[in-house]
């Protein structure tokens, strides 16, 4: 368990589902194979309520972040800072070389957390292969990506 002031970051259990879903779908961000997909997700609570969650949908050494939102009431805490490296060093303790994402919003804090832009059709296939990257995101969503092999944690 990750903690910070009052922020605890665990493993989702099947009882957070149903919160998950709402606070993705609430904030416009897929919901369709959160069940199908076979993603990790992480929540964080405060005071035992559902401030943020973040996935990562492992696929060999690479992984696609998804979902990572923060409930509007929580945000400006460094909650989406805190599950961004939690989910980094979930996805490093599983031999996660390479963490790509897609974005319509998020771009710059993407980007302070140290992925890159990266154009679409260079993605490797496995990544193709998602849900979400196929099917669920824009083809305007922004493309990025991670070396979590030469990545330091951003402080």
């Amino acid at each position: 368990m990750f903690s910070g002031a009052m922020i605890d970051v665990e493993p989702a259990t099947p009882e957070d589902l149903a919160a998950i879903r709402a606070l993705l779908d609430v904030n416009q961000l897929p919901v369709e194979d959160l069940v199908a997909s076979a993603a990790t997700f992480l929540v964080a609570r405060i005071d035992a309520t559902l401030a943020g969650v973040v996935g990562l949908e492992a696929l060999g050494s690479s992984a696609l972040l998804r979902s990572l939102c923060v409930a509007e009431q929580h945000r400006s805490r460094g909650i989406a800072r805190s599950l961004c490296a939690a989910i980094e060093s979930v996805a490093r303790g599983l031999g996660i070389h390479e963490l790509y994402l897609l974005t319509t919003t998020a771009r710059p804090f993407f980007e302070r957390q140290g992925f890159a832009v990266g154009a679409r059709d260079i993605a490797p296939s496995e990544i193709r292969t998602t849900a979400e990257f196929r099917d669920l995101c824009s083809s305007t969503a922004t493309f990025m990506h991670k070396s979590l092999s030469s990545a330091t944690p951003p402080t």
